[in-house]
């Protein structure tokens, strides 16, 4: 991994400061991560590496805070119930793959997450579902919020910014770079991830109660602190910190996360 502008590269299992450059143990990252409410892991979907960080990261926190739940992006939050039954040691996993839909929401392999969710149930961690439901964005992307059946409208969240020049600015670039997006129009496109953010961020909100919390996403919902942190940091002002893992071969700008996990 090489940060933007540098030519100095850090090898797999470098944890750094994005404020300072500084290499730090993972015991260190933890002590600074319990002093905040909220902790923002990101993630590549498909990457093992990623979530074995995201695991060893809420291992270390569960031993330092007195009362930690996760939020995850992973689930519609019209499954709340039965991620408590999961979390209460009430469900199988083949139970909990198919009552909450994992393949025809979700969709990436469930043995990804298994580690996580297994250590959740494991130790009766509260887990949250953040996301509206799946079939939401894309119609927005197509079509626009205006577009929205009035069944689909219930689920979005009471405030939807779309003000945000440098988050704009940022997903301009996400969009421009993607072939399969050129049928659709950028502001439908941005209102799609305003929706989703925004959703997620009155979630996060909406759970937080008196615990630490954990919030797993995609690292494009938290690079920059645009999409979900800042979001759920209008809403409920407490401290907050951010940790992208990223892979060998990444460039990345210090300014993306307050920690980057360096990962093969």
């Amino acid at each position: 991994m090489q940060i933007e502008g540098t030519g100095q590269w850090y090898a797999p299992g470098t944890i750094l400061s994005g404020a300072t450059g500084e290499t730090l143990s993972l015991e260190t990252l933890a002590e600074r991560l319990a002093q905040h409410r909220i902790i923002y892991i990101g993630e590549q979907h498909n990457r093992p590496e990623h979530h074995k960080v995201q695991l060893d990261l809420i291992r270390a926190l569960g031993r330092k805070v007195p009362e930690l739940s996760v939020g995850m992006e992973m689930f519609d939050r019209g499954y709340q119930k039965r991620l408590d039954r999961w979390s209460a040691g009430q469900m199988d996993e083949d139970a909990f793959i198919e009552q909450v839909h994992w393949y025809a929401n979700w969709r990436y392999d469930f043995a990804l997450y298994r580690d996580i969710l297994t250590h959740i149930r494991s130790e009766n961690i509260p887990l949250h579902a953040l996301n509206l439901p799946f079939h939401i964005p894309p119609k927005i992307a197509a079509g626009g919020l205006d577009s929205l059946l009035p069944e689909d409208s219930r689920h979005l969240p009471d405030i939807i910014d779309t003000s945000v020049a440098e988050h704009r600015d940022y997903l301009r670039e996400v969009f421009e770079g993607h072939h399969a997006m050129r049928r659709t129009r950028f502001e439908y496109f941005y209102q799609a991830q305003c929706t989703w953010e925004d959703t997620m961020a009155a979630s996060v909100a909406e759970t937080l109660g008196a615990s630490t919390m954990v919030v797993l996403a995609g690292s494009g919902h938290i690079r920059f602190r645009y999409g979900i942190p800042e979001r759920a940091y209008r809403r409920v002002p407490v401290p907050y910190v951010t940790v992208i893992p990223v892979s060998t071969g990444e460039t990345i700008q210090l300014n993306a996360a307050d920690y980057f996990w360096i990962t093969k």
